[in-house]
């Protein structure tokens, strides 16, 4: 019979998310709010402020009560380490309110903590078989991109259309390599490249700027 205290976790990944559906779970599992611990933050590990003050008050025979395995964290690995923490080090049950297989309160024997086991093996398998399958899915979905002649990146930028009076001024001494590439809008060093691509002289000290006559 468990004796212990009863604590709850929820967690969402943005302080944009709501955390309503967690917490009516929560009351409905008769959580105190005193034993209430939320995160707003990624579950991509377990360096959150909340969890690491749960952690610090779970003892042997306390129960950690969380709506959905993903909740606990994203990490299937270290998930699964995390409950044999809980679980085997620490001596604390958990239960997972949207999946029974995942509750160590119901069967203490062998087979019971073999189930929940080998429930949390089948869950990181199917999490890691999710993640090839949609970083196969956008490979094939770039390549098919690139396949069409779509560019990903930033834009190339190009050589404006006046250049060829822009560069015969540069080339006079009218305007600066400075004053040149800031009317390309392009780095210097870049705009002297795409000269060159483009068949133009580069001579990178023209002229000195001439200076205006007026009357």
């Amino acid at each position: 019979m468990k004796t212990g205290r009863t604590f709850g976790y929820v967690r969402v990944s943005t302080r944009e998310q709501h955390l309503d559906r967690q917490l009516a779970a929560m009351q409905e599992a008769g959580i105190s709010p005193r034993y209430l611990y939320t995160d707003k933050q990624s579950g991509k590990d377990f360096e959150r402020p909340a969890y690491l003050r749960l952690l610090k008050r779970l003892r042997p025979g306390d129960l950690l009560v969380v709506k959905s395995i993903d909740r606990l964290g994203r990490n299937y690995n270290e998930v699964i380490e995390q409950w044999r923490l809980l679980t085997k080090e620490r001596g604390v049950d958990i239960r997972v309110l949207d999946m029974p297989l995942l509750d160590t309160t119901h069967a203490k024997d062998l087979l019971g903590t073999f189930i929940a086991d080998l429930t949390l093996q089948v869950l990181s398998y199917c999490a890691h078989a999710e993640r090839d399958t949609t970083r196969q899915r956008q490979q094939e979905g770039i390549a098919s991109a690139k396949a069409r002649g779509v560019r990903f990146g930033r834009p190339r930028k190009e050589l404006p259309e006046n250049i060829a009076d822009l560069y015969i001024s540069w080339r006079q001494g009218h305007l600066t390599g400075e004053e040149l590439a800031l009317q390309c809008d392009m780095a210097l060093g870049v705009l002297y490249r795409k000269l060159k691509e483009r068949g133009f002289r580069v001579r990178e000290s023209p002229l000195p700027v001439r200076a205006s006559s007026k009357g």
